[in-house]
């Protein structure tokens, strides 16, 4: 290797790492900016949760108010996950295995709750299937509930969080590509022996990420759910509209009691999230290499 080759290749690599200084500066400021904003809040979370001892701490979690929250938070996640999971991967293999007119639209509009305000999705569907809204009277004539009761809960869910499974697979099965697919299809595997034994095996750890957020953002929201839930107390409230209700009512203890279980899952969920990060990372790390 020549000279110039040495010192072009060094200077990359001191362009790369930059100063010093100015390297120090702004891993400095980083962390400065995570404790200001992450750490410090969570520490007053957990922190006010603690105030009056762990009595009131585990009174508070096993209220039943707060029992219900969370059983009604669970339920909402365990159903609109398995659904947007359905759809996405099957959204994702549409726009990425298949040619079709409407198909930029469909990808848009994936992409519609990132930009609606999840108060306005609330609404829509208070309009829809609220007493007064557009099904309401047929609703009421067969003595179905949809807004103020469990499904107008999880059709607000479910509408938050569709981008999440389809916008994490989509790429990744578009880099992919169809050859895999083809080559099984030559051999005579059916439509579900070429997803179960090709396609699944490919994407499961990208699926895998998409539903942790997917569940990271069911079980915190709270615009859309606020709308439709009606704030039935031990009916309707989930864990964050609980939160609210408690602080509300000056109960800051309990409040942030409750607060921190919900701190608690969402470290759980980040938990699972770098898992199945670092394993794509991995996986694409290798295939790049081969």
């Amino acid at each position: 290797m020549s000279s110039s080759t040495v010192s072009a290749a060094q200077a990359a690599n001191a362009a790369r790492r930059g100063s010093p200084v100015a390297r120090r500066v702004l891993i400095t400021l980083a962390w400065l900016f995570f404790a200001l904003f992450l750490l410090l809040p969570l520490f007053i979370v957990v922190s006010q949760a603690l105030k009056a001892g762990a009595g009131t701490f585990f009174s508070a979690m096993l209220e039943p108010d707060a029992l219900s929250a969370l059983k009604l938070t669970v339920l909402a996640v365990a159903i609109s996950v398995p659904l947007n999971l359905v759809f996405g991967v099957s959204a994702a293999w549409c726009a990425s295995k298949y040619e079709f007119r409407g198909k930029s639209l469909l990808i848009t509009l994936i992409d519609l709750p990132f930009s609606v305000s999840p108060v306005i999705a609330g609404l829509v569907y208070i309009l829809m299937f609220g007493a007064r809204g557009v099904l309401g009277p047929w609703l009421s004539d067969h003595d179905i509930q949809i807004v103020f009761a469990l499904p107008g809960i999880v059709l607000a869910t479910i509408f938050v969080t569709v981008p999440f499974v389809a916008r994490e697979l989509i790429p990744l099965m578009q880099e992919q590509g169809t050859q895999e697919e083809e080559a099984a299809r030559l051999l005579g595997a059916n439509g579900w022996q070429m997803f179960w034994h090709v396609t699944l095996p490919n994407i499961r750890w990208g699926l895998i990420y998409g539903v942790v957020l997917c569940t990271a953002r069911a079980m915190g929201e709270f615009g859309a759910v606020s709308v439709v839930s009606g704030h039935i107390r031990g009916v309707t409230n989930t864990l964050p509209l609980h939160v609210e209700i408690l602080y509300n009512e000056y109960n800051h203890v309990a409040a942030f009691a409750v607060a921190s279980l919900l701190l608690a899952l969402a470290l759980f969920i980040l938990l699972l999230k770098q898992w199945s990060e670092s394993r794509i990372n991995r996986l694409r790390h290798s295939a790049a290499e081969e």
